[in-house]
């Protein structure tokens, strides 16, 4: 799948067009829930999940996202970084958007993501708060710094 914008940028779920070492790099470095994520990480995730890249009109990567998901009843939305110098654009909207578009064929019962900040960025794309939070478990294999969540 291929999107344009107007704007010259261009969201692509291609696997060719995706740089590795850039979102490992965007992630162990910079992303508040990757910290010190190892390069073997980021590829077996990478191959286990359906991969958003946005370009700039110049064809230089400038965003990222993952899904998990299984097409018939469950996706998990993550990973999204937007380099610094393009944030402010609606990157992160479009990326949503794209990600809600991409897996409605599948009628998935459920898709969910986490975020300490954006908020509005995915209510923009039809995300909404979990209505029922205690009806959610999470199983932790590390032990994240105070104020940290695993994404």
């Amino acid at each position: 799948m291929t999107i344009s914008r107007e704007d010259g940028y261009e969201l692509s779920t291609d696997p060719d067009r995706l740089d590795v070492d850039l979102v490992h790099r965007w992630l162990s470095t910079d992303a508040f829930w990757a910290l010190g994520r190892s390069r073997e990480t980021v590829e077996q995730s990478v191959r286990g999940s359906v991969n958003f890249a946005v370009h700039d009109a110049a064809g230089s990567q400038v965003a990222y996202a993952r899904v998990v998901t299984d097409r018939a009843t469950f996706a998990w939305h993550c990973d999204v970084y937007v380099a610094p110098a393009h944030r402010g654009k609606g990157l992160g909207t479009w990326i949503a958007g794209a990600v809600r578009d991409h897996l409605a064929p599948y009628q998935l019962k459920r898709v969910l993501l986490s975020t300490r900040d954006a908020h509005e960025v995915y209510a923009k794309a039809g995300f909404a708060p979990v209505p029922n939070p205690e009806d959610l478990m999470i199983l932790n294999r590390r032990r994240e710094p105070t104020g940290h969540r695993a994404n």
